[in-house]
C-alpha cells in the first residue's frame, strides 16, 4: 500500500524543473544522475516513513537545476511554492541587516551593545543556580557584550526553550520565547527584559547558540528607526523581489502554508505537530498576529525567495541591479571571526557557519563555504567557488534521521574537484 500511495509521488504530484549546468567559469555541475541520486534519497526517506514531505533546490551560476518536492502536507500535495517556516534561517537576513547599518556608520562591530540598548550595561554572569525554584546567584562580567560577539554567538547569552536547563528555566521565567511566539508581545520588552538577565559565561569566551540575533534586530529597529518588519520590507524583500516571505502572512497566502510535523517521543512515528511540543511555543506564529518580530527566528519564506536572498550573498552583495551590501562586508560575514575560540572543525562568521579545509574533506564540501538552517529540519549553504546555492526543508521538528542533509551534499559533491 506504502508503494502505491507514492508511486504517484514520483511521477505527478511533484513540481519538477531541472536543466544541467556548466558554466565557462566552473567545471561544477548537477548531472542527471545525480539528481536522480537525490530523488532516490528522497523516496527512501518517504517510504520508510521518516518524514511526511520534502522539498529541494539547487542553483548552480544563477540557474535553477534542481527544484523539487515530494510527499504531502496535511491534504494537499508539497509543493515548491510553499511558504514555509525558515525559523533560525531568519539570522542571516537579520545579519544583512545589520551590516547594512554598519555600512551606514550606524555602529561599529566591536561597540557594546549597552551603547544603543542600555539594559545590557554592566552584565553579570550565572553563578548557582537553584533548580527547585529557579532563583540564582551572579557575578559581575568582566567585559561587556559586543555587536561582533552577538552575530558569532559569543555573547554569554542562551536559548529560551532549546537552551541549557538553567536558561531556559531564567527565560521562560521572564516570558522571554525563541521567536515561536503564541500571544501578543513586543521584541522591544523583550529584549529589554533579556538585557537585566545573567549571561552563562564571560563575552567572548566561547560558543553557544543563543538569542543573540533577536538582540540584533532590536539594534536594527533601535538604529534605523524602523521596526524589523518594516525595515526588512522596505530595505531588504522589495528591492529582491522576495515577494512571499514575511513575519506575518496575509490571509490571502496562508493557504500556502506549509504543514508542520513532529515525531511521536516513544514511537518516532512522524506525526501531524501540535502545540507543546515546545513549550510555550506555537506553529501558528506567522498567522496569528502577534506582534512579534524576531530577529532570530520569526520568518516563513519560500525556496524561491531564500535563493534569491543567497544569490545576492554569491554575487557578493548585488541582485539583478540591486546592491545590498559591498562585496567587504560578505567577504567579513563569511570569514572565520570567532579567533581560535573552538567551533568543531568549521568557523563561524558574521552569522554563518564557514567551512574551513578541516570540515571540507568531511563530505567534500568546498572550504569557504557557508550556511546555516533551521528549527524544522532545513539547511541552505553557499558556495562560492561551485557558484552554487542549495536549500533542502523538511517542516519536521525533531528529525531523528538527520543525516538527510549531509547524504543531500554527498551527493551533490560526488565528483566535485
Amino acid at each position: 500500500m506504502k508503494k502505491l500511495l507514492y508511486l504517484p509521488l514520483l511521477f505527478v504530484l511533484f513540481t519538477c524543473q531541472f536543466t544541467q549546468a556548466q558554466t565557462n567559469n566552473t567545471s561544477f555541475s548537477v548531472s542527471e544522475k545525480k539528481i536522480h541520486q537525490i530523488d532516490q534519497l528522497f523516496k527512501q526517506y518517504l517510504d520508510s516513513g521518516w518524514i511526511k514531505g520534502i522539498t529541494a533546490n539547487i542553483s548552480v551560476d544563477g540557474k535553477t537545476v534542481y527544484s523539487k518536492a515530494f510527499g504531502n502536507q496535511i491534504g494537499r500535495p508539497f509543493k515548491t511554492d510553499d511558504i514555509l517556516r525558515i525559523a533560525s534561517q531568519t539570522k542571516a537576513i537579520t545579519s544583512v541587516a545589520v551590516m547594512m547599518l554598519l555600512e551606514e556608520g550606524k555602529f561599529s562591530l566591536d561597540d557594546p551593545i549597552s551603547k544603543y540598548l542600555p539594559t545590557f550595561k554592566n552584565p553579570q554572569i550565572l553563578d548557582k543556580f537553584n533548580p527547585k525554584d529557579t532563583t540564582y546567584t551572579t557575578k559581575p562580567a568582566k567585559g561587556e557584550i559586543t555587536i561582533r560577539e552577538l552575530l558569532t554567538h559569543t555573547s554569554g547569552l542562551g536559548y529560551a526553550q532549546i537552551g541549557s536547563p538553567e536558561m531556559q528555566a531564567i527565560y521562560a521565567k521572564a516570558d522571554i520565547s525563541a521567536g515561536f511566539v503564541n500571544h501578543k508581545k513586543l521584541l522591544e520588552t523583550d529584549i529589554d527584559k533579556l538585557g537585566k538577565l545573567p549571561l552563562s559565561f564571560e563575552p567572548g569566551q566561547k560558543w553557544q547558540y543563543s538569542l543573540g540575533m533577536d538582540v540584533l534586530g532590536r539594534l536594527v529597529e533601535v538604529t534605523s528607526g524602523l521596526n524589523l518588519d518594516q525595515f526588512f520590507r522596505e530595505r531588504i524583500f522589495i528591492p529582491l523581489g522576495m515577494n512571499d516571505t514575511y513575519f506575518a502572512l496575509p490571509k490571502n497566502k496562508q493557504p500556502r502554508l506549509s504543514s508542520v510535523y513532529t515525531e511521536d517521543p516513544k514511537t518516532k512515528a512522524v506525526i501531524p505537530w501540535k502545540d507543546g511540543a515546545v513549550n510555550g511555543s506555537t506553529i501558528n506564529y506567522p498567522i496569528n498576529e502577534n506582534g512579534y518580530f524576531a530577529g532570530g527566528a520569526g520568518l516563513v519564506s519560500t525556496a524561491k525567495d531564500y535563493g534569491i536572498f543567497l544569490q545576492m550573498l554569491l554575487n557578493g552583495g548585488e541582485y539583478k541591479g540591486k546592491r545590498m551590501l559591498s562585496k567587504n562586508s560578505v567577504a567579513l560575514m563569511t570569514q572565520n571571526q570567532m579567533g581560535k575560540i573552538p567551533f568543531g572543525a568549521n568557523y563561524f562568521g558574521l552569522g554563518f557557519e564557514v567551512v574551513s579545509d578541516k570540515g571540507s574533506k568531511k563530505l567534500g564540501q568546498t572550504a569557504g563555504s557557508y550556511g546555516w538552517g533551521g528549527f524544522f529540519g532545513s539547511t541552505y549553504w553557499v558556495d562560492p567557488q561551485k557558484k552554487m546555492t542549495a536549500q533542502i526543508y523538511v517542516q519536521q521538528s525533531p528529525l531523528s534521521h538527520g543525516q538527510l542533509p549531509n547524504q543531500f551534499k554527498a551527493i551533490i559533491y560526488q565528483d566535485a574537484k
